[in-house]
């Protein structure tokens, strides 16, 4: 079969929810990918950040291996060896007090919406049924109703309503905008520190510390979806580190399940995860043995290889060589570690066109919102390897 034969197939039996560069892959090592075709790929997205260490990590693939040949999916009807030891680790590292395990960003999301009403009820006495969530405009938090419902991108909500309401929304980064909204029926502000899906935007500097000030002086939780910043995405184990202790709950997701298995966790403070009983939540498959033996391993390959001082490092450098190129097409670069997004200029070249010219050029990178490029790569990759990119980048934008 030819390339086209496996996207014609793909577009046979497959609902149309997401439109691909037009390359089939095939095979992976580290930060690269071949094609159908044999061509080979410096993989620039890396399952947009799920895929930290690497493709097919020799670490994550004995972790995966050694656990399906003890012990699978049990269910958390009985409890296993490896659960109780991810979750110590995992709080740990964040400095959270508990976790709630689920399996998807999306799912962890739900968890965090669950805990954050009930600690209002129970905690903060909002009369039933009248908690309040404030999310930020241009948020990316999954893809479920409840989730795309308190979106600010009317595709994502396009005919998926009625809606459960419950959120208000407010500018990204407008401090003046966030005091205003608080009520004392706000139990949460739930935002991404850095935001991913919008075109990786930063925040004015200063910002999310006069958040978490804002929302202790307001006996409101501060919850922080990291589900594509964190854990080293942006040159700190966790985004919030740039300016924060910790938060009250924090989301995490993707590069948790070493790019092989879906991990996704839920980590607060115990007075908001003690609002669970037995009944109130749970997931088959969140915490199983495999998912906690690649979560843990992870982990331990982020200390390890000190991923996240080569994501600040290196992320240093591919920001610096970026802000060099003299191009017509470029807005702005912006971004943390080693997660850029080149800014393009629509009315004169489309992001997706400049993915196409990349792909041409061995270097597989996914516009978003059609106005920017983002860059986000292995965080194992070389600096050899950076400067590899870099010139095809700069062949192309210039």
């Amino acid at each position: 079969m030819k390339t086209q034969d496996y996207i014609d197939r793909e577009s046979r039996y497959l609902a149309y929810n997401y439109h691909p560069l037009p390359v089939v892959l095939n095979r992976a090592e580290g930060c690269w990918v071949w094609d159908v075709d044999g061509n080979k790929y410096l993989d620039f997205l890396s399952a947009y950040s799920a895929m930290s260490a690497g493709h097919l990590n020799k670490r994550i693939q004995k972790a995966l291996t050694d656990q399906l040949g003890q012990l699978g999916v049990p269910s958390r009807a009985f409890h296993t060896d490896k659960l109780g030891a991810f979750a110590e680790k995992l709080c740990l590292l964040t400095g959270m007090d508990k976790m709630c395990p689920m399996n998807t960003g999306a799912e962890a999301v739900e968890t965090a919406i669950k805990a954050a009403r009930r600690w209002g009820y129970r905690h903060k006495n909002i009369p039933e049924n009248k908690a309040k969530i404030i999310v930020s405009s241009g948020n990316f938090h999954g893809r479920t109703t409840m989730i795309v419902g308190f979106s600010s991108d009317d595709l994502y909500k396009q005919d998926f309503g009625p809606f459960d309401g419950g959120f208000e929304s407010v500018p990204y980064g407008d401090i003046e905008a966030l005091k205003q909204a608080i009520t004392p029926e706000t139990c949460a502000y739930l935002t991404e520190p850095m935001q991913g899906e919008s075109g990786i935007v930063m925040p004015p500097k200063g910002w999310l510390k006069q958040v978490q000030d804002i929302c202790k002086d307001n006996n409101v939780l501060l919850i922080l979806d990291e589900v594509q910043t964190g854990p080293g995405r942006t040159g700190k184990d966790f985004a919030f580190q740039h300016e924060i202790d910790s938060p009250d709950g924090l989301i995490l997701g993707k590069a948790l399940g070493g790019g092989v298995y879906p991990v996704s966790a839920f980590l607060a403070n115990a007075e908001v995860m003690d609002v669970f009983e037995p009944g109130s939540h749970g997931s088959t498959f969140g915490g199983n043995p495999i998912a906690c033996a690649i979560g843990s391993e992870a982990l331990d390959i982020l200390k390890d290889e000190k991923l996240t001082q080569r994501s600040a490092e290196l992320g240093a450098y591919l920001k610096a060589e970026l802000s060099k190129i003299d191009s017509p097409y470029i807005k702005d670069i912006r971004g943390a570690g080693l997660w850029v997004g080149i800014d393009i200029d629509p009315d004169k070249i489309s992001a997706r066109l400049l993915c196409e010219q990349l792909k041409e050029k061995g270097l597989l990178c996914k516009e978003t919102h059609e106005t920017i490029v983002r860059l986000a790569p292995p965080l194992t990759i070389t600096k050899e390897e950076l400067e590899w990119a870099l010139g095809h980048i700069r062949d192309v934008l210039e």
